[in-house]
């Protein structure tokens, strides 16, 4: 089964509306390492976090990853174990074994490491456009987006057509 790591970025511009339950639109095992988790110090999205948390089958750990912080340090130039190193780590650790790997985050440092090592890579939006695929309406959706862009995520007009024309898609 696949894992897919989960990025502060999203979850802070999904815990600060409280639409967190979204990421479960995904198939697969849920991680949130807990580099991630001490990077997520805004309220509300800390408390909303902590609630995912304990609502959904959310791991916090991998032991795959210990084995290759050092190789992500290295990789992305860091001197500390943050959590960036983490999801590095995961992916390095998992495509080397040819295990499937995923990564949501809006970090883009993040998601072109990522997908240069063999991840498949998503984001905020991207976790939008999967929840309607797996039913969200497409009007609740556009609020969803307007919503992320008014509480922190804030995207450009070109990023928001872009959203909403995955939306479309999505819907059809």
């Amino acid at each position: 089964m696949t894992r897919i790591f989960l990025d502060a970025t999203t979850l802070i511009a999904l815990g600060t509306i409280g639409e967190l339950k979204h990421l479960t639109s995904f198939t697969g095992e849920l991680v949130i390492p807990p580099t991630i988790q001490n990077e997520i110090t805004t309220e509300p999205a800390q408390t909303n976090v902590s609630r995912f948390l304990d609502q959904y089958a959310v791991k916090t750990t991998d032991p795959a990853v210990q084995d290759r912080v050092q190789q992500a340090k290295e990789i992305l130039g860091e001197k500390e174990q943050n959590g960036d190193v983490s999801l590095i780590a995961a992916v390095l650790a998992y495509t080397a074994e040819g295990r499937p790997v995923g990564v949501v985050s809006d970090d883009q440092r993040v998601r072109t490491t990522a997908r240069g090592l063999g991840a498949t890579v998503t984001g905020t939006v991207g976790v939008v456009v999967r929840a309607v695929e797996k039913g969200l309406d497409r009007e609740e959706a556009y609020t969803l987006i307007n919503r992320i862009d008014s509480h922190g995520l804030h995207m450009t007009g070109d990023l928001r057509e872009k959203a909403y024309s995955l939306i479309d898609n999505a819907a059809e």
